[in-house]
Order: structure tokens, then C-alpha cells, then sequence
């Protein structure tokens, strides 16, 4: 599974993430004309090199109308694009119309860039007490910003990037000047947008390190947040900020391959010789039912020449316990065994996809390099049933 591995060790803020992400494609001046191409109202994306505790990466620069950000700005504020434009604030329909009838992008990126402008218009509307609709965004309505969330939405669809994990978020501590006044670090918005994250401050760090932006970003596209997994990395990106720290002011994405998934499972073994067939299907149904992994028979040879079955359950540790009382409740053996073993499976996930018969499920696996589908029987059955044609037919037809 390709998995993006997010360092939030300084922060986060949407130029230090395209940075990142740009130094994870294959070719960086390639990926900086295809932001370009996007064609964001007024906006020029550029890189150069950065360098921060001896640590060489990428700055991202965006200009408006021809226009960077102001040093003065920056003098309170690390990353790129900081809480005091004096560009036009936008309401979230204003986003909505810049995105949709503006940018060239595909119309899952522009699904993304909305996903994370709600997220940043309920925060908002949060603190400030007020409906979604009526609040206007001052620093993350601005063009730079729109473009840092475009290039981040972009950039991650480009990469092909199935699962993004991040560290927990160092915030910064102090205070930062805003539309609104001087705010507390976090800033109330980002506050609210990393609730049910990981976050920290440090004494080493004053200052502003996760923006609003950044914030919304990774709430939007992290899954977990947490230790780096166990995973083969492909490259590592370094997206530098503007200030200055004891610590490098950077976002590092590792991009990589995680390896199938290992987990322990338990192998439930019972023999018996007096049960009816229908007696050991309604038993394996029910052990199906309350938990059990799967349930198979074994035709065996026993004592004094009997012919019997052999009755294999498969289980996580949790349901144990429960499946062997129901062993020992709904047959007639008086003795289980129990062996546990390693699982190595796949990463697994459910896809639709539409056919000329409908929708039908598919479930794709990956992991160890192989790749697998299969469309799902019942679906395939029903369609058959539908249809009066054969199953190989309708794979043949999909």
C-alpha cells in the first residue's frame, strides 16, 4: 500500500507540505509546470533551495498577481503565508467558485480542496459563534492559500498515495497576530480543527508552528496519527519554512510501500464422530456468526477404524474464549485444541465499479509487491440469476 509518512515535528503549514510532496515526485520542475498549468486565478508557484541545520530542501514560493508575501509578514511568522494578508477575504462560496469554474484540476482534487475548506469553515464558525455560511476567511481565503491547498490536494492525487499517516503536531507556543487581534498558539481555529490529534509544544520553540492551514490538511487526509510504521521508504521530502529555529523548520514526508499486514490467530481443532451433518452446519454457522475468522471441515480417519470430521476454527485472541463455550455448548466433543499461529494477509479494500449490469463490488488486495481483485460471488450471482447467464459470462462482459 503507497503510504505517505508525515514528520509534524515543526509543524505544519500548507507551502511546507507542497514542498514536501514536490520532493517526493520524480521530477520537481516537472510537478512546479503542472501546478502552474492548474491555472489558480493570478498564482505563480516557484521553488529554491533552503537550508536549515545544515538540512538542504525545497521553499515554495507563490506569487499573487506577481505579488509575494511581504517580509514584514514574515517577520512574524515562519511559514510562507501567515495570518495578516491584505487580500480580499472569501466567503466559502466564493472558494467554492474559484475552485469549480477556475482551476484545471480533476474533480476528485476539487473534491478534496472543499473537503478542506469545510473542515476549515467549521472551525471557524466554531469559534466565532457563527452559521458556515456566513463566515468569511481572511488568511486562508486568500489566493496563496488556496493555492498551498490546491498544490497539497493535487500533489497527493499525482503520487498515487493510498494511506497518509501522521506524527503527533508540535503547535509551537506564544502568541501571533492575526485579522482579528493578537491570538494564542495554537490559534483557536487550529485548535478545534486538531481536536482528537496528538499535539505538543516545546520550550525550545516560540512561535506559530501549525497554521490553520496545515491544520485542516492533515485532519483532512491523515487516517492515524502516531509512530512512523513498519515500511520499505521510496524517498524523503524536506519542505523548508522561512524562519529560523534551534530545530530545522521543515515538514519531512517519507513516502513508501507498507508490507502486508501480520497478526496473530488462533486455530481452534476438534474431532468428532457422532454428530449429523446437519448438526456440524448449524454448529459452524453460529461459531461463524459470533466472531470466528472462518470455519472448515476435515473428512479424518478415528479410533477403531470411524470414519469422523475434523473441525477447524480460526480466531483473534477477543472472540476466543466465547467460541469455545459455544464449541462445547452446540457439539458433542468434549475436548478442543489450540494452537496460535502467525497471519501474513494483504491489505484489503472494497472498490464499486460500474458495469453494464450495475454496480458490483471488487475487493482489491495488494502488499509483498502483488496485486490482486476479485469481484464479489454475490454480486456476480445475482446478476446471473438477473441475467440468465453463467458467472465466467459476466466476468468475461466486465
Amino acid at each position: 500500500m503507497k503510504t505517505l509518512y508525515l514528520d509534524c515535528s515543526m509543524g505544519a503549514a500548507g507551502d511546507m507540505l507542497t514542498a514536501a510532496l514536490l520532493e517526493n515526485t520524480k521530477n520537481i520542475e516537472e510537478s512546479v509546470k503542472k501546478l502552474n498549468a492548474l491555472n489558480i486565478p493570478g498564482v505563480l508557484f516557484s521553488i529554491e533551495k533552503a537550508t536549515k541545520c545544515g538540512i538542504v530542501g525545497t521553499h515554495v514560493s507563490v506569487k499573487v498577481d506577481g505579488v509575494e508575501e511581504s517580509e514584514e509578514t514574515l517577520a512574524n511568522h515562519h511559514h510562507d503565508h501567515g495570518h495578516c494578508h491584505s487580500h480580499k477575504a472569501h466567503s466559502l462560496s466564493d472558494i467554492e467558485h474559484i475552485v469549480k469554474d477556475h482551476i484545471e484540476c480533476s474533480e476528485s482534487v476539487k473534491e478534496k480542496i472543499l473537503g478542506v475548506y469545510k473542515l476549515l469553515a467549521e472551525a471557524e464558525s466554531k469559534v466565532h459563534g457563527k452559521p458556515v455560511t456566513d463566515i468569511h476567511f481572511h488568511e486562508v481565503g486568500t489566493m496563496d492559500a488556496i493555492a498551498d491547498i490546491t498544490a497539497v490536494c493535487y500533489l497527493i492525487e499525482e503520487l498515487k498515495v493510498e494511506r497518509i499517516i501522521a506524527s503527533p503536531v508540535h503547535v509551537g507556543r506564544g502568541t501571533v497576530k492575526c485579522a482579528h487581534g493578537i491570538l494564542p498558539v495554537p490559534t483557536p481555529a487550529t485548535a478545534n480543527l486538531l481536536e482528537g490529534v496528538p499535539i505538543y509544544s516545546s520550550p525550545e520553540v516560540v512561535g506559530e508552528l501549525c497554521t490553520p492551514t496545515g491544520a485542516a490538511l492533515l485532519k483532512y487526509f491523515a487516517s492515524d496519527f502516531g509512530t512512523m510504521p513498519v515500511f520499505t521508504i521510496e524517498n524523503i521530502g524536506y519542505g523548508m519554512g522561512k524562519k529560523d529555529f534551534p530545530v530545522a523548520n521543515c515538514v519531512r514526508s517519507f513516502l513508501g510501500e507498507i508490507k502486508a499486514n501480520k497478526e496473530t490467530i488462533y486455530e481452534l481443532n476438534f474431532s468428532v464422530d457422532d454428530m449429523t451433518g446437519e448438526e456440524i452446519a448449524f454448529a459452524s454457522a453460529l461459531l461463524l456468526e459470533n466472531g470466528a475468522r472462518d470455519v472448515f471441515t476435515t473428512q479424518i480417519g478415528m479410533k477403531k477404524g470411524r470414519p469422523g470430521v475434523l473441525v477447524t476454527v480460526l480466531t483473534k485472541e477477543d472472540k476466543k474464549e466465547d467460541l469455545i463455550k459455544l464449541i462445547f455448548k452446540h457439539t458433542t466433543t468434549i475436548g478442543i485444541r489450540e494452537c496460535e499461529n502467525n497471519r501474513y494477509e494483504l491489505d484489503r479494500k472494497i472498490e464499486t465499479v460500474d458495469t453494464k449490469f450495475g454496480t458490483i463490488r471488487r475487493k482489491d488486495s495488494e502488499g509483498y509487491g502483488i496485486k490482486k481483485s476479485k469481484y464479489e460471488y454475490e454480486d456476480l450471482a445475482e446478476i446471473a440469476k438477473k441475467e440468465n447467464l453463467s458467472i465466467r459470462d459476466i466476468l468475461k462482459e466486465i
